[in-house]
């Protein structure tokens, strides 16, 4: 190896649609149980190596809600016990917990009005199912645009991770065993870029000794290999066969992370797990840098565009449909101050309807999926409708003109729809990675 002791930043995405873990369990239970089992083995074996192993995993706030809900915990009980394993993720202190959107929603798709909030529900659960709110931000999909900062800044966020290619520094030489600091409109985060190359190993199936010599290398061929170097690993953590194996010595934590760990025990060994946040304060000041808007490469596509989820004209329409709904909520906040006295529960269920709808996956697999979204909008609009009726009744009592035969008759309409957006949707999968 090198003389300059290489640190290393490990991660992993956890994540699973609205709804997923109850439909898995009923209608494909072996999946099921290779999936929780995911969550159960990475907490065990940062817990058994917890004097080295240094892992960063991010929960998306919608999957916490699948783990605490307490049907789900029944109906996993003979699989994981599931409050116990996430007392043990609150107690790993060497366990960084990452942040993402409550629905993973891909950000630069969605509106911004709704940032703020995804962000901030995101961020809530995580504290209330750990008892500590994350530093750090994995954007779903890897999905970022420098338009993100100052919302994630506001959110609490210390640094968010981004993929390698899309880093622009601004001395112009590209370095991603570096951190880097982005600026938007005033507002400041560190920037810690993912090795692709690395990362998509690591969600493939790795070898240490293949990852020793390949460190080695990206490193002593990087632009300054005698600097401070940070290589970033990030990958899904349940999905394939590689971390879905249930022969634990054939998996990546039997296969590559216990030998790794065992090898971080010597007093020699010239690879460092770290902890981002941890390594980040250390290492001041941060050079600047740009991030292109981009997401990772999945499939066929690079990345350099969001064309997995906005690519056909079908997906840009029900974009456009989320967009619409969430314009009319906020037009509805910000011009009927009676609306939440009113109508409180159906504008709260209209809101958490339209964030629902921003979940990734259901843009991901395109027209498999695209009912689910619609299934969730056409539901928002008659909450939509439905407020906008009970204001309209609210003001002609106010004016003492009401007469219930006028009340809007729309609502009916939009339950046939809702119904039979639901009856076209196709059974889901697990996570939002192929």
């Amino acid at each position: 190896m090198t003389g300059t002791i290489i640190h290393h930043a490990i991660g992993l995405h956890l994540h699973q649609p609205p709804g997923n873990l109850r439909l898995l369990i009923d209608v494909n239970p072996g999946e099921a149980e290779e999936i929780v089992c995911c969550y159960e083995r990475a907490v065990r074996y940062a817990l058994r190596y917890r004097d080295v192993a240094r892992l960063h995993i991010g929960f998306s706030g919608v999957l916490l809600e699948q783990l605490i809900d307490p049907d789900i915990v029944d109906r996993y009980r003979h699989l994981v016990d599931l409050p116990a394993m996430l007392d043990q993720y609150r107690e790993a202190e060497n366990i960084e917990l990452i942040g993402m959107g409550y629905y993973h929603p891909i950000f630069p798709l969605i509106p911004r009005a709704d940032w703020l909030e995804q962000l901030e529900r995101g961020r809530a659960i995580m504290e209330r199912v750990f008892g500590r709110v994350p530093q750090g931000f994995w954007p779903p999909e890897m999905a970022f645009t420098m338009d993100m900062i100052p919302a994630l800044v506001q959110a609490g966020y210390d640094y968010v991770v981004v993929d390698g290619v899309h880093v622009r520094p601004e001395d112009g030489i590209s370095d991603i065993f570096r951190p880097y600091v982005a600026c938007q409109d005033g507002c400041c985060i560190s920037v810690v870029p993912r090795d692709r190359e690395v990362s998509n190993a690591q969600s493939n199936g790795i070898d240490l000794q293949w990852f020793q010599d390949e460190v080695r290398w990206r490193v002593t061929s990087s632009p300054r290999p005698r600097e401070n170097r940070l290589v970033t690993t990030w990958s899904d953590g349940e999905n394939g066969g590689w971390f879905r194996q249930r022969y634990e010595e054939s998996g990546f934590f039997g296969h590559f992370f216990a030998p790794y760990m065992e090898r971080c025990r010597t007093d020699d060994y010239p690879i460092k797990p770290v902890c981002l946040s941890h390594y980040l304060a250390r290492i001041r000041p941060l050079p600047q840098a740009r991030i292109q808007t981009g997401a990772w490469n999945v499939r066929s596509t690079s990345g350099e565009d969001l064309s997995q989820w906005s690519g056909s004209e079908r997906q840009r329409q029900a974009v456009a449909e989320v967009k619409r709904l969430s314009g009319r909520y906020w037009d509805l906040c910000r011009s009927q101050p009676d609306a939440f006295r009113l109508a409180s529960e159906a504008m709260f269920r209209a809101r958490r309807l339209i964030l629902e709808a921003e979940t990734s996956c259901f843009l991901f697999w395109s027209d498999a999926w695209i009912p689910h979204l619609y299934a969730r909008t056409a539901s928002a609009e008659m909450a939509l409708r439905e407020v906008e009726a009970r204001l309209e009744a609210g003001s002609a009592v106010a004016s003492g003109g009401f007469d219930e035969a006028s009340t809007p008759a729309s609502v009916a309409t939009l339950e046939d729809a809702a119904r039979e957006a639901k009856s076209d949707s196709a059974e889901p999968r697990s996570g939002s990675d192929p």
